[in-house]
Parts: C-alpha cells; structure tokens; sequence
C-alpha cells in the first residue's frame, strides 16, 4: 500500500468519525428533548389526576344534598300523603326519621366536602368555598328542623 493510499484511508475513517459524532450529537439533543417532554407530561397528567378528584368529590357532595332534599320532601309528603292510611304514630315516626336524616345529609354533605382525605395535589379548577357551603346547608338543617317541627306538632287533617 502505498502512502498516498494509506493517507486516503485516514481520511475516510475520520470522515466516518465526524459523521458518527454528528449523528451521536443529534441523538442527544433528541433524547433531551424527549426527557423534558416525559416530565411535562407526567406533571400534566398529575394536574388532570387532581381535577379529577376534585370533580369527584362535588360530585359526591351533590348526591349527598340531593339524598337529604329527597328525604326531607318524602319526611314532609308522609305526613300529607299518609294520613287516613296508617296510624298517626306511624306518620309521626317516619316523617320524622326521613327528616332527621336529611338534616344528616346536609351535615355529612359539607363535613365530606371540608375534610377530603390526604391533601391531593393542586389541582386547576378552583374548589367551592367554604364558608358558601356551610352557608347553604346550614339553611338546609334549618329548613330540615322547622319540617320535623311542622311534622310533629302541625295540625292533623282529619276532623
């Protein structure tokens, strides 16, 4: 081999070199890239996780006041629909009960929402302030305590 075509050989094993490094180069910018792009998207779907149990847990609050409403209504309705059917006693006690635990509806709705368990993270929606919800059910308790009044010692429609 002569030294030219060694010389020739050099060349071409270093242009190989530069070419791989480039690429190499390249690769590394790629897979940053990528990493920065994997925490986003953890962190994203972190966000979301929180939304979620925030919606969640409204959702749980709302079938808690929408289980007292309808026990109040049937606490209220029993002692209109029943009378003539069953002895008052009978209305009496369960007027009494569904309205009783509708007032235990109201309560645990907001005892529930005020008290969520373990801190979630934080999530984009803001949450129901508090002092709106212990407004709100604090009228329900009281609507719920003056049926039970009205329920107990209202006026009796039979004659």
């Amino acid at each position: 081999m002569t030294p030219a075509d060694t010389r020739a050989a050099g060349d071409r094993s270093t242009d190989k070199l530069k070419t791989s490094a480039a690429r190499m180069e390249g690769s590394t910018a790629r897979m940053e890239g990528a990493t920065g792009q994997m925490a986003d998207s953890a962190d994203r779907r972190t966000e979301l996780a929180a939304d979620r149990t925030l919606f969640a847990a409204e959702r749980t609050y709302a079938a808690w006041v929408r289980t007292g409403l309808a026990a109040l209504a049937s606490g209220i309705g029993a002692r209109a629909l029943l009378d003539g059917v069953v002895p008052h006693w009978m209305i009496l006690s369960t007027g009494s009960v569904l309205v009783l635990f509708s007032a235990f509806c109201f309560a645990a709705a907001v005892w529930r929402q005020m008290r969520p368990g373990p801190p979630p993270p934080r999530p984009d929606t803001p949450r129901l302030p508090p002092a709106l919800l212990i407004a709100v059910n604090g009228f329900l308790i009281l609507v719920a305590l003056t049926a039970l009044a009205g329920v107990l010692l209202g006026r009796d429609a039979t004659p």
